[in-house]
């Protein structure tokens, strides 16, 4: 009959690191991560300024490019808005032109009609 008892290869991986190989283990991560922080440069670093400066010049020319789509779009808003009173304009003129016909040709029309009756009443 087998043993009741597992051997040591057979047991699952948590059972068989004990106490002290965790805390070994979180120590070790601990200190990398602790190394890790202390590799990082410094702010006064000439690399680090470098970068920061890069990033400062990105920024800017974002910045600079924003603004020049800004007076295009406002450029052509402007544009838009001077066709469009043109437009209106033109539109005004053109109505005022029409209206002026019309009594034009109403007075025409009241003039011949006054005529017509002049006529009649001559005749008798």
């Amino acid at each position: 009959m087998p043993s009741a008892k597992r051997s040591t290869a057979t047991k699952p991986a948590h059972t068989r690191i004990n106490f002290d190989d965790r805390i070994g283990a979180a120590a070790a991560a601990k200190k990398a991560v602790l190394e890790r922080f202390l590799a990082r440069p410094k702010p006064d670093d000439p690399a680090m300024l470098e970068h920061q400066a890069a990033l400062k010049a990105v920024a800017d020319a974002r910045d600079a490019r924003a603004a020049e789509r800004k007076a295009i779009k406002d450029a052509e808003a402007a544009r838009v808005a001077a066709e469009l009173a043109a437009q209106r304009t033109e539109q005004q003129r053109l109505a005022a032109e029409a209206k002026a016909r019309l009594l034009a040709e109403e007075a025409e029309r009241k003039a011949a009609r006054d005529a017509r009756y002049a006529a009649r009443k001559a005749r008798k």
